[in-house]
């Protein structure tokens, strides 16, 4: 999967309120990983601008894909997921020529679910306001590109039981 013998890197995408952090984070616990959520890399005036309800334009997210990019590509064994919304072909683009052997797991959900979960989670810069703006930026994963799509209408378990296979991951051990 990795160009880099050991090294595992995935990049859990999506939109808004799919679950990127929590899925990631169990994802990375179960497959013995390091997580990180690429939201800490925003700029302070990205997350100003979109807890204002602003969507970003490309000119804003070029930086925070590069810092999300130079995380992948610095990670050591045994590897890294990133949280990253990824939502476009070029973001995803990029993100590959900084670290190669990246896979994706998109993370996918109809609209009424994803605006439920926006409007219950109270700790979040981004608004359930920026979800039309999210939808309407998303741009699929597709079948040349190296990942899977796990449908989000299921308990965290399930998803991540369905990502670890898709992506054929062993589970980290257990501690003794």
């Amino acid at each position: 999967m990795s160009v880099v013998p050991g090294i595992r890197r995935i990049v859990v995408m999506g939109v808004a309120g799919c679950g990127k952090s929590t899925v990631g984070a169990a994802l990375a616990a179960t497959a013995g990983i390091r997580f990180l959520d690429g939201d800490t890399l925003h700029s302070p005036s990205n997350v100003a601008k979109m807890a204002a309800g602003i969507p970003l334009v490309d000119a804003d997210r070029w930086p925070w894909l590069d810092a999300v990019g130079a995380a992948l590509a610095e990670a050591a064994e045994p590897g890294i997921v990133v949280a990253c919304s990824a939502l476009k072909r070029a973001y995803r683009d990029r993100l590959r020529a900084a670290a190669p052997g990246i896979v994706f797991v998109h993370l996918d959900g109809d609209a009424e679910l994803l605006e439920q979960r926006l409007r219950a989670r109270t700790e979040h810069f981004m608004p359930a306001t920026m979800l039309a703006s999210q939808l309407a930026t998303l741009e699929r994963l597709t079948a040349d590109e190296p990942g899977v799509v796990v449908a989000i209408d299921q308990d965290v378990e399930t998803i991540v039981a369905g990502a670890m296979d898709a992506l054929a991951l062993e589970s980290a051990p257990a501690p003794s």
